[in-house]
C-alpha cells in the first residue's frame, strides 16, 4: 500500500512530518505541485515526480498520483493531504475497509491540531465530518461531505474510476472545486463512500483565512465549471461570505468579483 500527497516547498516541513511519522511497511509518493528538487532533498524516504505545467492543477496531481502508485505495484491507495500527519491505526483501519468493501471509496475523520501539535491519544475530529467509532463503516448518504484530506481505495477501484470518468476532472485550475465534483461522479456511477471509525488523521497547524481570501479567483472560476456541469453551485458557504463582504455578486447567472 502507499501512501500518496501534493506539495511544494511552502509544505516541505508539513511534509517532512508526514514522511518520517507515516507506518511502516508502507511506501511514500510525493507530486511536487512545484519544487520537486527541494522537495527530494527534503523527503528522501518519499518517491518524489513532478507535476509537468504550472503546478496548479490539483486535479492532474492526484491522477497522476494514483498513476505512479500503481506502476509501483501498489493495492491501496491512501491519499494524504500535504498537512496530514497519519494515525497509527489508519492504515489498519482503511486495509480492513478495502477488505470488507474492495469496490468501495473508504473515508476517515480528520483533527485539526494546535499549533506546534502533531499528534494526540485523544482525537477531536472536524464536527462537519462522519466519526463513527473505532473499526465502524457507516455509509455515506451525502457525498458532499467528502473532503481530499484523507480517503483511500484499491487500486481496481482507480481503474475503473479511470475508466468511467477519467479520476479528477481536470478542467478545475488552482483551489477549489475539484473533489466535490469528484464526489458527485462517485454518486452518479455507483461507487460506495464509506467513513471508517478509527482511521484517524492529524491535520497540522498553519495560518488560514476564512473565508479564502486568497483562492477568490480560483474559486469564482472553479465554481462557474461545476455549475456549468452540475447546474448547482459548490463551496456555497464561501461564495455567501464572500458575498456578504461585499466582494462578488451573482448577476446574469454567474458568480463576478464587484
Amino acid at each position: 500500500m502507499v501512501l500518496v500527497t501534493l506539495a511544494d516547498a511552502n509544505r516541505a516541513g508539513h511534509l517532512t512530518h508526514q514522511v518520517n511519522l507515516k507506518p511502516e511497511g508502507t511506501d511514500h509518493i510525493t507530486v511536487a505541485l512545484a519544487d520537486a528538487d527541494i522537495l527530494r532533498k527534503a523527503v528522501p524516504k518519499s518517491h518524489v515526480v513532478a507535476l509537468p505545467g504550472d503546478g496548479r492543477n490539483l486535479a492532474a496531481a492526484r491522477n497522476l498520483a494514483a498513476a505512479t502508485a500503481i506502476e509501483r505495484g501498489a493495492e491501496i491507495l491512501i491519499f494524504l493531504d500535504a498537512d496530514c500527519v497519519a494515525s497509527g491505526d489508519l492504515v489498519t483501519h482503511y486495509v480492513r475497509a478495502l477488505a470488507e468493501y474492495p469496490d468501495a471509496v473508504v473515508a476517515g475523520p480528520v483533527t485539526y491540531m494546535k499549533e506546534g501539535e502533531l499528534r494526540t491519544v485523544r482525537p477531536d475530529p472536524h464536527p462537519a465530518r462522519p466519526n463513527p467509532a473505532p473499526g465502524e463503516l457507516v455509509r455515506a448518504d451525502d457525498y458532499n461531505l467528502f473532503w481530499s484530506l484523507s480517503f483511500a481505495m484499491t487500486a481496481g477501484t482507480w481503474r475503473r474510476i479511470e475508466r468511467d470518468f477519467g479520476g479528477f476532472d481536470t478542467a478545475y485550475s488552482g483551489y477549489g472545486g475539484e473533489d466535490t465534483d469528484f464526489a458527485w461522479q462517485l454518486r452518479e456511477h455507483g461507487i460506495e463512500l464509506y467513513w471508517v471509525g478509527g482511521a484517524h488523521a492529524f491535520h497540522q497547524w498553519h495560518p488560514v483565512s476564512s473565508p479564502p481570501w486568497e483562492h477568490l479567483d480560483d474559486i469564482l472560476a472553479n465554481a462557474a465549471t461545476f455549475h456549468e456541469k452540475w447546474g448547482q453551485w459548490p463551496m456555497e458557504g464561501w461564495l455567501r461570505a464572500f458575498e456578504e463582504a461585499g466582494a462578488i455578486t451573482l448577476a446574469d447567472g454567474t458568480w463576478q468579483r464587484r
